[in-house]
This record gives structure tokens, C-alpha cells and sequence, in this order.
């Protein structure tokens, strides 16, 4: 059940400009899909959608591959534009940003597919990200370096 109500939720945001989780609760249970808030939340979440600007200048869901080019440069901009400095702490990097940065450049972190990032944590201006082990700890500090530096 949980793998065709994801495909209807893909198949969903592709065809409306859904802004909000009730909205999209409504449209599944329109097609014959029981669903709570809280499914609704941890679908958006498995699926990794995320929030666009839709063609009505307003906020849509959206899935965003890792291959969609003009999502990658907007996570690099998002990351080159927030991004103050980095350190490490063990298996962990700790990214300062901008003030009210780090949620956004978090996200951009995130799903940038890099090797060795399990995850990110943000705060206002900081950022926890978590590696598989330290040797991928200094490899994602190069590769945020490179990426800053463009």
C-alpha cells in the first residue's frame, strides 16, 4: 500500500501545485487513500519532495532527483551563499553559517549525494553533519572546500 500511495503522490505533485500537506492529503484521499497528517508527513519525507516556487509565484511540492542539473546549482549557490567556515569533530563536520542559513544550507547538504554524509542536523548558524567515519569526514571537507571555492 505504502509503495502505491508514494507513486500517487509522486504522480500527484507532478500534475497540481500542492502547497500544503493538507492539501495533498486531500487530493490522496480523493483517490482512495486513507492518510494522516502524520503518513503524510513521513511520505514528504521518504520521497525527500521539497518546496519550489510554482508557476504561481507561490511555494509547491516538488520531487527532486540528484540529476535534476538545475537543483544541483541551486544547492551550490545555496551552500556558497551561507557558508562561513568548517571544522571537524571526530566523524563529524561542523559547518557555521550565515545567521538563518544553516536550515537551508543543511538541505543543500543533503542532497547533494555525497559519499559518506549520513546526515544533517541545523541549527540557526550551525551545522552537524554526520559521517559513515572520519576518513569520510576529511574527504566531505574537501569536497564542501571545492565547492565553495567553485
Amino acid at each position: 500500500m505504502k509503495s502505491k500511495r508514494h507513486a500517487k503522490i509522486i504522480e500527484l505533485v507532478n500534475k497540481y501545485e500542492i502547497e500544503t500537506q493538507d492539501e495533498l492529503a486531500d487530493k490522496l484521499n480523493e483517490a482512495g487513500f486513507t492518510v494522516t497528517q502524520a503518513t503524510i508527513s513521513r511520505d514528504i519525507r521518504e520521497l525527500k519532495l521539497s518546496k519550489v516556487s510554482g508557476n504561481n509565484g507561490r511555494q509547491k511540492y516538488a520531487l527532486i532527483t540528484g540529476t535534476d542539473h538545475r537543483m544541483a546549482d541551486k544547492y551550490t549557490r545555496v551552500l556558497r551563499d551561507g557558508y562561513i567556515s568548517k571544522s571537524v569533530a571526530t566523524n563529524l563536520v561542523v559547518v557555521k553559517t550565515v545567521t538563518g542559513m544553516a536550515m537551508a544550507v543543511a538541505t543543500a547538504l543533503d542532497n547533494m549525494d555525497i559519499p559518506g554524509l549520513v546526515g544533517c542536523i541545523a541549527g540557526d548558524d550551525t551545522i552537524m553533519c554526520a559521517m559513515h567515519s572520519e576518513e569520510d569526514t576529511y574527504k566531505v571537507m574537501e569536497l564542501i572546500e571545492k565547492i565553495v571555492k567553485g
